[in-house]
This record gives structure tokens, sequence and C-alpha cells, in this order.
């Protein structure tokens, strides 16, 4: 059993530690469709092994009708391209596999295989990007950079989507609400939970519910107690725990005599019965308050928010604070979060004001219950006073878009450029080896994305640049870059990583300052203008010289 395969039993197949950080198990190269392998045969047959290609990876549409996309995903294909080998069971597994009359050596060829002649470009990860720039180069000998599609795909598609859709919760939450993913039990498995953890951090949430995700990528994590922890109690008879120290002077207090005796007071304040709220749920919060004393968070529409939660957690925060203890908030998963949020903000100033805690003013207010972003609009027009959303099925199922669609094409050949044509004109692709620079306005906004043939030079600072669209003749405008950034950097070559990676912490800040160059037109949720992706004058002439000699001549009689 090769390195890989004892590392992968012994991880269970997920996440394995591999030196820098974390190495999915999962990701190998028989996690591909069985025709990038029979390419690889015929190839191989052909007399293929050593021709030179070029892919593009890209995308032809943003997700969410929107107008940007994150790219992310790009640290995991780079640890792919670092481990790619095939081992003895994957030679095994083949030979039983793939047709009868398939060569002995094709199998020998394929178990030397590595990735050390590929050359892999891309743009940062984090960085915002748009339809058919490509976000990542590959290339190297044809066999092999055919064989890395599949893979690569599903590495980038889900991430960057996750990635874009978190961003877009920022973005319409403010930067001042807190944002958690609470998705793991309604992701696509295992694998897609510790995926939606991970780049939803990236996006700009602050935190997972994913304890898993947080051991492996130092994600901040975040909880409190289900409505069973409340039901588990039908009332204070039950409590077997009532004593608390006190935070400072170690004197042992009765935190349910503390909790009942504020809840008695607090009943006029509030305007509520006490006869009307649960005992059970009075018991529950108490229970939980000892067992977290310095970070108790409640749920508190069990039974009635208004009448009964409100009034509880009241109870036990100011019992916790005759104990030298505040509490952190509540949570709020069902009914009308605009007016239960305001309704609780309202509750904590009555009672900081009546018995002097300023501090009761801050409590923290989280809601949940599936939301989207339509739902957060919502909320912010009706003046909702919530601080943090915790978010689950919407975000890690990207429900309104379930995939990115990025895709990898042949753009050339031992030198010679290839072209995709089609009579739906967004799947022709644009050939050759290119650069893509982004072109800069003098205030800081990004004005358009550039495609150039490799050997042209870059455009100028201050010199006017003709910018034609790739497909349409009459689409063209001039600009004058004040800043001019080339998107690509090597990230592999001569098999081995060439630049140094950022941190989780940085691709996530790097997300931010690529949102930043964006004009709020481009960001905007409805109607969002079109970014702008031009080719050069040159690459506008080379596209179509190059679709004219590939596209059949018609006749008609």
């Amino acid at each position: 059993m090769s390195d890989r395969e004892l590392q992968s039993c012994n991880s269970g197949g997920q996440f394995m530690d591999r030196g820098r950080m974390n190495q999915n198990g999962v990701v190998q190269p028989l996690l591909t469709d069985l025709y990038q392998i029979t390419m690889a045969y015929a190839y191989w047959k052909s007399g293929k092994t050593e021709d030179q290609a070029v892919f593009d990876l890209f995308f032809r549409t943003n997700p969410f009708h929107g107008e940007f996309t994150i790219f992310a995903g790009l640290e995991e294909c780079l640890k792919f391209l670092d481990s790619f080998h095939y081992s003895d069971s994957d030679i095994e597994y083949l030979r039983q596999t793939l047709p009868e009359g398939v060569e002995n050596d094709f199998f020998n060829y394929l178990a030397s295989l590595t990735a050390k002649d590929v050359t892999l470009y891309a743009i940062d990860e984090g960085t915002v990007a748009f339809p058919r720039v490509p976000i990542i180069k590959v290339e190297g000998p044809l066999i092999i950079v055919q064989l890395l599609e599949t893979t690569l795909l599903t590495l980038v598609n889900y991430a960057s989507l996750m990635a874009t859709n978190a961003a877009r919760y920022r973005m319409v939450a403010g930067k001042h609400v807190k944002l958690l993913e609470f998705g793991l039990r309604r992701a696509q498995g295992p694998d897609g939970g510790l995926s939606a953890s991970k780049y939803s951090y990236t996006g700009g949430f602050d935190g997972t519910s994913n304890v898993l995700a947080g051991k492996l990528f130092n994600i901040p994590v975040k909880g409190t107690h289900a409505h069973a922890y409340i039901t588990s109690f039908s009332g204070i008879g039950e409590l077997k725990t009532r004593l608390l120290r006190h935070k400072t002077t170690g004197i042992t207090g009765d935190l349910l005599d503390h909790a009942v005796r504020h809840r008695q007071a607090l009943a006029n304040v509030l305007d509520v019965s006490q006869e009307e709220s649960s005992e059970g749920e009075l018991a529950a919060m108490v229970s939980y308050a000892i067992a977290f004393p310095d970070g108790f968070m409640a749920l508190v529409d069990t039974y009635d928010v208004k009448r009964s939660g409100l009034l509880n957690f009241s109870a036990v925060a100011l019992a916790l604070n005759d104990l030298g203890y505040h509490a952190v908030g509540i949570r709020i998963d069902s009914g009308d979060l605009a007016y239960l949020s305001c309704l609780a903000r309202e509750t904590f100033e009555k009672v900081a004001e009546r018995f002097k805690v300023p501090w009761f003013n801050k409590l923290t207010i989280v809601a949940s219950n599936d939301i989207n972003e339509d739902t957060i609009l919502s909320l912010n027009e009706q003046g909702h006073k919530i601080d943090c959303f915790g978010i689950g099925t919407h975000l890690v199922t990207c429900q309104r878009q379930p995939a990115l669609g990025c895709v990898y094409k042949l753009v050339e050949i031992n030198g010679q450029p290839r072209m995709k044509l089609s009579q739906d004109v967004e799947k022709v692709t644009m050939p050759g080896h290119k650069n893509a620079f982004r072109l800069y306005s003098a205030d800081g906004h990004a004005l358009i994305d550039l495609l150039q043939k490799v050997t042209e030079p870059p455009p100028s600072i201050g010199q006017k640049v003709l910018c034609r669209h790739p497909f349409q003749e009459s689409k063209r405008a001039y600009v004058i870059p004040s800043h001019v950034e080339l998107l690509y950097k090597v990230f592999w070559k001569d098999g081995k990583i060439t630049q140094q990676l950022p941190t989780l912490e940085q691709v996530r800040e790097k997300v931010q300052i690529s949102l930043k160059t964006l004009r709020n037109d481009h960001k905007r949720t409805l109607n969002p203008t079109p970014y702008k992706v031009a080719v050069s004058d040159n690459l506008y002439n080379f596209i179509h010289d190059l679709w004219l000699q590939n596209a059949p001549i018609g006749e008609l009689s």
C-alpha cells in the first residue's frame, strides 16, 4: 500500500495532514471522469506523448444574476499537482476497468506520471474574476494536462461559487453585522460541508458551527444550543445543580434563586405574566448558564419570545450579573425576525435602564431560520435590530444557482492555436496562449479586463488602448489606464509551488480588497452594470482570422 493510500485509510478518506496544510485524501488522480483516461490512452497510442498543450480554465457567466465572481480553490489545485501520482492500486484498478486490449506499456506510463513538467498560471486566490477571462492556465505535456481537467474543475467550481455566495451575503448584511455559517447538516455530504465552511469564511463570513472545519482551517467556531435543550427540561425541580461561584469573590450563590427573584421584578417592567412563561425554559436557561456563565447565549423562541423567552433570559442574565458574569445574547430561530429583534432590543434597553446594567444594551441578537439574501434585504428595509445572522441551507447549497459552470478548453497545441466553434457564440473559445490585464481608472476602480496574445507588449499607463468586444465588431472603445495590473502569476513550475501561498485569513482579506476595486453599480443586487471584458485589436483579428479558416463554407443549390 502506498503512503497516500495508507494516509487516506487512516483519515477515513477525508482531510489529512500533509506538510504545510491539510490535504484532502479524496483528491487524487482517480477523482476524474473515465473519458480523461481513455483519451490519455488514445493520445498515447497515437504517439502524442511529447505534444505540448495549453488549456484555459474559465467560466462563461457570473452566478446569482450578478456581475462578479470570487476565484477560490487555487491552493487545493496546487496541492493536487504536488501529490499527483497513480498508486499501485490505482493502476491495478485501471487494468480491470479499462477495455480489454489496452497495452501494458500504457499502465507503466501512467505509473510514472507526475506533474513536474506542468506549468500553472493563475490569478490570485480571492480576486474578483469575470466571464471568459481564464482564472487558471495550464501548460505542459498534452496527456498530463488533459488528465488534470476534471479534478481542477471540481476543486474550483464549488469553491468559487461558495466564496461568491458568501461575499454577496456579506455585502447585503453590511460590514457591522456578523455572519455565521450554520449549514453542515444541510450540505451535500461531509466534503461539501467542509468546503462550504472554508469558502464561506473566505467570502467574508465570521465563523462556522462546523467543529471539524474549525480544527482543519482555523476558522472561529460558534454555537449555542438547540430547542431540544430547552424542551428537555419541564420544570425547576429537575435542576440537579443550582449553585455557581461568584466570578470575583468565589462565594457560591444560588443562580436559580437570583433568577426567580429577578423574574418577578421583570414581569412588571416588561408587562408580561410570569404564569404565561415556561418554567421548563427557565430551568433550561439556568442550567445552561451554570455550564457557560461567561458565554451564556440562549435560544428564546422555543415557546413564545415575548411572553416567555425574553423574560426568562433577562432573569437569568441578571442573575449572572449578580454573580459577576455578563451574558452574551440571544438567538431567534423563528417568527417575524424584524419585529422580534426590535422587541428584544427594546426589552434589553428597558432592563438596562431599570436595573442599572448598561451592558444589557449591548447584548447580541442572533437570527437564524432559513435566511437568504432577499430575507436580509427585506429585514434591512424593516429596520431590524439583528447583530448576527446564522445562515445555513441557502448559503451552503447555493440554492439560487447550484453550479458555476467552469470549463477547461484546449487553446494551443505544439505552438498552434486551437479554437472550438459553435452556433452559440457564448461557447466559441478564444484561441492561443493569452495574458490578461486589469485596467484601472484614476479613482482606483477597475475599468475593464483586457486579453492579449502573450507576444504582445502590455498596455502602458497613460497610453490609449483599443479594447474590442471579442465577437461584436462594432463594440469597441479606447481606454487610457491610470494603473495596469497583470493578472497572472506562475504558481507551479518544475514540480514545485513557485509562490508564497497566502493564509486563509489573507485570502479572506484579499476578497474584500478586490471587491473594493469594483464600482458599486457592478456589485448591486438588482440589475448590476455588466463589467466589461475585452480583447486587444491584435487578438480580435487573430480570433476572427482563425474562425474563418476553420468554419465550414456552406453551399446552396
